[in-house]
């Protein structure tokens, strides 16, 4: 990209109007209307950096490490959490993809995306991913490569072309998961004395962009409710992560709904707006990173939990109680179950498995804690005792598991009617004759150790649910990790508009534009995705002339 002049960034800008408070002033600093009206441009900065970042996870990390340690630039980083920040990348756990054979992981990247990943950005996602452990190296990073995920096997759909793609990577195995990550790289980042700040409690965003140049300048938001204004004489990186908490964009975008997530409480994308208001172009809007979780149902606690009954004996249920699966082989691959809910039936006009429904008997009750716990060996998400008391969702599951039954978690009825008749107050399409049908057939394949319907190995002793109750239920959503769509870039990271141009001085990296395309098919891709991108928006960014050089 060419450099544009201080004179023709500043064309128009000789009168410069005065900030309005208030974030309906705000929404007014990006593109539209004519340079001739000179109040795009901030008559006064009240911070100044050569590359702003907004977003202070994975992606957020990388970014600054890189354009302060390589790039020689000075980094401000605000973050919208009031404290700390990490994202999804400090509560994950923390596997990046590791490239075994260039060759082959690029033909897979062809095949599960179905051509629909550009070629182009491939050979720029391999060309930075191959130097994964040396940057691991470098910043004292703990890992060791592991040939299979915690998840499964790897890469996920290692078994296209007859198998022929299985070795092609290898994972990073994280002792702490992400957390430790994270705080190996804080920790490397203040030993190294980089110029990088860190602002938190930064809300509203509206990036500042020259009308007639297209060249993004700053950034405006709210600091802790008070309005201010960024210079960035390099370039803004936006690492906004996804849209899991915004329900509006996940209903217009997702290729169904509802969908829940368990992670970021901050993520409610806020950068999709951003890029919007100076014409970017999204893509892979439609993209996921998740497999299927119990959804609570309750505002107070509005997330996804990895939880099930602790016994055997359990059958799964859509929303007419009808079963539609082996429950021991609900298909998909680790970060794509949720492609088993995909059903929908004409006949309610809707998605007809979103929820489904696990029954279960006292034995899954007794059995143990159904969710994850702190102090557990999967020890990672928005529970996680690492997260300051501010940032933390809640305090894990309880051990006996009555605090989920208590707050309605987890359903209870002493009969099957009862149960069915609370699921029909939640979800009214519950047929509770057809739910005591299905109880009854499954019993009956129990007894007779043969599953006539879906072919589920079935005992009456390990799978047989008693005939006298209690039973509960919980829901089951398609959700857990997080969205991947955000703008449209190129192979430097560079956010680019409808018609392929560059929008100057502005960069996305992370789940807010991840490259993948079709299905999520890059075990450790999220991860890795921070890394790749992060690290080339960073350098590139710090590449470049201040547009205020004198």
């Amino acid at each position: 990209m060419s450099e544009i002049s201080r004179r023709n960034f500043l064309k128009g800008a000789a009168v410069a109007g005065a900030a309005v408070a208030g974030s309906a002033a705000l929404a007014g600093c990006s593109s539209g209307g004519s340079a001739a009206s000179g109040d795009w441009m901030p008559k006064s900065w009240d911070y100044e950096t050569d590359v702003v970042v907004v977003g202070y996870g994975g992606a957020g990390m990388w970014s600054s490490l890189v354009a302060a340690d390589e790039g020689g630039s000075e980094v401000v980083i605000l973050e919208k959490a009031p404290v700390e920040g990490g994202g999804n990348s400090r509560i994950n756990n923390g596997e990046w993809t590791v490239i075994k054979d260039e060759k082959l992981f690029r033909d897979y990247c062809v095949a599960f995306g179905h051509g629909l990943i550009e070629e182009d950005m491939i050979d720029a996602y391999i060309g930075e991913a191959t130097k994964h452990t040396d940057y691991a190296d470098k910043y004292g990073m703990t890992y060791e490569v592991a040939e299979k995920a915690l998840a499964g096997t790897i890469p996920e759909y290692w078994f296209l072309d007859d198998g022929k793609y299985a070795g092609c990577i290898g994972v990073s195995n994280v002792e702490g998961f992400g957390m430790t990550t994270f705080h190996e790289l804080e920790a490397k980042r203040a030993e190294l004395g980089l110029p990088i700040e860190l602002k938190f409690a930064c809300t509203e965003e509206h990036l500042i962009q020259n009308p007639d140049t297209k060249e993004i300048a700053g950034v405006r938001f709210l600091e802790d409710g008070a309005e201010k204004t960024i210079k960035a004489r390099k370039g803004v990186v936006l690492c906004t992560g996804g849209f899991e908490f915004n329900e509006e964009l996940k209903n217009t975008y997702l290729s169904i709904y509802p969908f829940k997530f368990e992670g970021w409480q901050y993520n409610t994308g806020d950068g999709i707006r951003m890029v919007e208001e100076v014409g970017a172009k999204l893509w892979h809007m439609n993209m996921v990173i998740s497999t299927t979780a119990m959804w609570t149902r309750d505002p107070d606690y509005d997330f996804a939990i990895f939880a099930s009954p602790q016994s055997d004996a359990f059958f799964t249920v859509n929303r007419l109680g009808k079963r539609y699966q082996n429950e021991a082989k609900t298909g998909g691959t680790a970060h794509n179950g949720w492609h088993t809910l995909m059903s929908f039936s004409d006949k309610i006009d809707d998605y007809d498995r979103i929820p489904s429904w696990q029954i279960f008997d006292q034995k899954g009750i007794d059995g143990g804690p159904m969710g994850t716990q702190q102090g557990g060996w999967f020890e990672c998400g928005n529970y996680t005792t690492d997260l300051p008391d501010e940032l933390r969702a809640w305090d894990g599951w309880s051990d006996d598991n009555q605090v989920e039954i208590e707050r309605g978690w987890v359903l209870k009825g002493d009969t099957l009617e009862e149960l069915g008749q609370k699921i029909k107050d939640f979800d009214h399409w519950m047929d509770i004759d057809t739910l005591k049908e299905t109880f009854a057939e499954y019993q009956a394949f129990c007894d007779a150790g043969k599953d006539a319907r879906f072919d589920r190995e079935l005992t009456a002793e390990e799978n047989k649910l008693s005939e006298s109750g209690p039973y509960y239920a919980i829901s089951i959503y398609p959700g857990s990790c997080s969205t991947l769509g955000g703008p449209k870039k190129n192979v430097n990271a560079e956010v680019l508009d409808p018609a392929g141009n560059v929008i100057p001085r502005l960069y996305a990296a992370g789940s807010f534009g991840n490259f993948q395309a079709h299905s999520y098919g890059i075990t450790g891709g999220n991860n890795s995705e921070n890394m790749v991108w992060g690290r080339i928006a960073g350098r590139h960014c710090a590449g470049l002339e201040p547009w205020d050089k004198k």
